[in-house]
């Protein structure tokens, strides 16, 4: 029929043979393998997550606050056997008790407090150069303690002898009163214990030189200054010491809160004498213990189980010098 002579679909010329389409070469064929997984956010560029972990890395990179405070430190050369006492009435008490000073480090004014004048005076009069330092400088010599804007570098504190402490109260024409510490090794105890012996007239405090805490720097500050009124000594045995004060006159009274006998109205309180006080918990121990000519306790409310060395020995100290006023007047 006219118009049904059309070819439908398309006709293979003859003589030619199907070949393979042109195609890419394996030019595209990396691109076809994908990308692989997702990377983590933190590991994105200009992600916030990725944008915090470089500037956390920043940070850890710089040198921490010990690591300043250390670099500070050690660019003043303070020398291992020398202190730096901090804290205006430490500072004050250690300057008027005659206490050798190398350095002073100011980070405040001296003009408004006459205890800064009075440091700054002493210290012209000892040759000792007085610095102007930040207070920043002041954390790392101190270690962090609370300086008030004022320090000063002493020589290593020098330890007294025991029978001289009793030999010098007798010279005075004083009724000698020791404190003797057995294995306190906290420095706030040693310190609080050292202001006490100040307020109630003691001659000296007595401490062993194994498990006991020396004077340092954090027990000038606890005592307020009484570090350079109260002599320390320091000895190699505290047994053969008490025995040796108690050939001398003394008598050895110790503390313990399960003693009998209480230190109120203590009858050994007029004459020579010397308190003994243990770690707290562990109390004294069984030699100082035995050496001790009395063993008296202080009466305390029933919720509370014990008293830290230093409150323990104040009390003691108070009621001693209760006493010997008492007697005095009568």
């Amino acid at each position: 029929m006219p118009g049904n002579d059309k070819v439908h679909g398309a006709l293979r010329k003859p003589g030619k043979k199907k070949r393979p389409l042109k195609g890419s070469g394996g030019q595209k064929k990396h691109g076809l393998e994908g990308k692989g997984p997702t990377p983590r956010a933190e590991d994105r560029k200009g992600h916030p997550k990725a944008r915090a972990k470089a500037r956390a890395e920043a940070r850890a990179a710089q040198p921490t606050r010990a690591k300043q405070l250390e670099k500070i430190k050690n660019r003043f050369q303070v020398p291992q056997d020398h202190e730096i006492v901090a804290g205006r009435n430490a500072v004050a008490e250690a300057a008027r008790a005659g206490v050798p000073i190398h350095r002073v480090f100011m980070a405040v004014s001296s003009e408004n407090d006459d205890r800064l004048g009075a440091v700054v005076r002493r210290a012209a009069l000892m040759g000792a150069p007085i610095l102007d330092v930040s207070k920043l400088d002041l954390e790392a010599l101190t270690d962090g303690a609370v300086h008030q804007g004022v320090a000063i570098e002493i020589p290593a504190y020098e330890y007294a002898d025991a029978q001289e402490l009793a030999a010098q109260a007798r010279a005075r024409g004083s009724l000698p009163l020791l404190v003797a510490l057995d294995q306190v090794t906290d420095p706030h105890n040693l310190g609080a214990v050292l202001r006490s012996a100040g307020a109630f007239d003691a001659h000296g405090v007595i401490i062993p030189e194994r498990r006991s805490v020396g004077v340092n720097a954090t027990v000038w500050k606890v005592s307020a200054g009484a570090a350079a009124r109260v002599p320390v000594a320091r000895e190699t045995n505290l047994v053969r010491t008490l025995e040796a004060l108690k050939k001398d006159g003394f008598f050895v009274v110790g503390l313990d809160g399960e003693a009998d006998e209480s230190i109120d109205g203590l009858s050994l309180a007029n004459v020579p004498l010397v308190l003994v006080t243990g770690a707290e918990g562990a109390g004294l121990s069984r030699l100082v213990r035995e050496t001790c000519d009395l063993i008296a306790s202080i009466e305390i409310s029933r919720t509370v189980e014990s008293l830290n060395a230093a409150v323990a020995t104040g009390i003691a100290l108070y009621e001693v010098s209760r006493l010997r006023r008492q007697g005095t007047k009568a």
